[in-house]
């Protein structure tokens, strides 16, 4: 089959990160065993109750080798540009391949399918593993999962196996990406008809720590301590939101939550902003949360791996992302490449696609990987 086969095969799954991703990690886990691999299954509950899953295959047997990681989750689909298709039905027009997830990041899975088909178990040296995960669009749980309890992710670990992360990069060669980190402080009021003096506004506890996150924020962005010049933008976008859902305006509001999420980079102590958040927070009598937190991916450009992936992609110098994947999660491992066919401009639009070049291209470039890292006397 060829990598738009297998794309149009997984985009037909509606697996929003809200509801589950059994049935199409039961497909991907399907296709991976027809095509020899062994596979692993990594179950769990999310913490809304919702069944999620993730896939392991190996296919070879030794040390090293190559190992994929991608993600069978996608954002939501609403609203959607087409009214002739929705965007769980797979359709390719104009030489390009419409549908939730197409870009990010089914297509790529599929180019390493369509990929790992061509090669024989008897033609390995070395194993190729190929890792799909749950929930990367909402905090890396699948992948934080498979890093803790997958035996082939200790293997992989254990045996300095060269990873792809295969999110879209328009298979340009990253070695470098920003990591994740969110919290949320709470302030509890009391409701009652504004006319009276019976509620308990929790704005007004939150408006001194919004002035707190507002002055980190201008710090972060004045501040060349806390910038990166190898990043675009070289700042760590520290997000405020707020909401005080509030049904009417002449309701005292009961709650009051303020939001942040920043990107860190590199040898930048993100910790310590969460420790001030949290010292804020209590100073105004606050419920604080951590939620997620995924450190910065950095592999020195010049190392023989990024180095080797450059020359076998056909590339001359390795680059930065500011967006993170499920490589935050796998750290553990030493060598490791975010490289994806697809660009993240069509990642999350109303229309999401992936032009059909990339799909083979994709699949030439995997197969490129593959005969280097698995089949050849290394």
């Amino acid at each position: 089959m060829t990598a738009l086969d297998y794309a149009k095969q997984l985009v037909a799954f509606d697996s929003i990160s809200r509801n589950s991703n059994v049935p199409v990690t039961d497909c991907v886990d399907e296709i991976l065993r027809r095509l020899g691999f062994e596979t692993e299954r990594i179950h769990y509950v999310d913490p809304n109750g919702v069944a999620k899953s993730n896939v392991v295959g190996k296919k070879g047997a030794g040390q090293g080798g190559l190992a994929y990681f991608g993600h069978t989750d996608v954002v939501p689909a609403s609203p959607w540009f087409f009214a002739e298709h929705g965007p769980f039905t797979p359709t390719v027009k104009d030489g390009r391949l419409y549908g939730r997830g197409s870009c990010d990041m089914k297509g790529s899975v599929a180019s390493m399918l369509a990929a790992a088909e061509r090669f024989a178990s008897g033609n390995l040296r070395r194993p190729l593993f190929i890792t799909c995960t749950a929930d990367e669009e909402v905090g890396f749980g699948g992948a934080r999962e498979v890093a803790a309890r997958s035996r082939f992710y200790a293997e992989m670990v254990a045996g300095e196996t060269h990873g792809v992360i295969g999110e879209p990069t328009e298979l340009e060669v990253v070695h470098a990406h920003k990591g994740t980190y969110g919290f949320e402080a709470i302030s509890h009021g009391r409701a009652a008809h504004s006319s009276t003096n019976k509620g308990t506004n929790a704005n007004l506890a939150m408006i001194p720590f919004l002035a707190e996150m507002k002055a980190i924020h201008d710090e972060l962005e004045r501040d060349s301590k806390w910038h990166h010049t190898e990043f675009n933008p070289p700042t760590m976008s520290w997000n405020i939101g707020i909401n005080d859902h509030t049904a009417a305006v002449n309701i005292t509001p009961p709650q009051s939550v303020c939001t942040v999420y920043f990107r860190p980079m590199p040898g930048q102590d993100a910790d310590s902003l969460i420790d001030r958040a949290r010292r804020a927070a209590e100073r105004c009598g606050l419920e604080f949360k951590v939620g997620c937190i995924g450190k910065p991916l950095y592999i020195d450009p010049q190392s023989p791996y990024v180095q080797q992936v450059l020359r076998l992609a056909g590339k001359g110098q390795a680059q930065t992302v500011a967006y993170g994947t499920d490589g935050v999660m796998f750290t553990s491992l030493r060598k490791l490449v975010v490289f994806g066919p697809g660009s993240i401009a069509q990642a999350h639009t109303h229309d999401e696609w992936i032009s059909l070049e990339q799909l083979e291209l994709g699949t030439e470039m995997y197969g490129r990987l593959i005969e280097h890292f698995c089949c050849r006397e290394q």
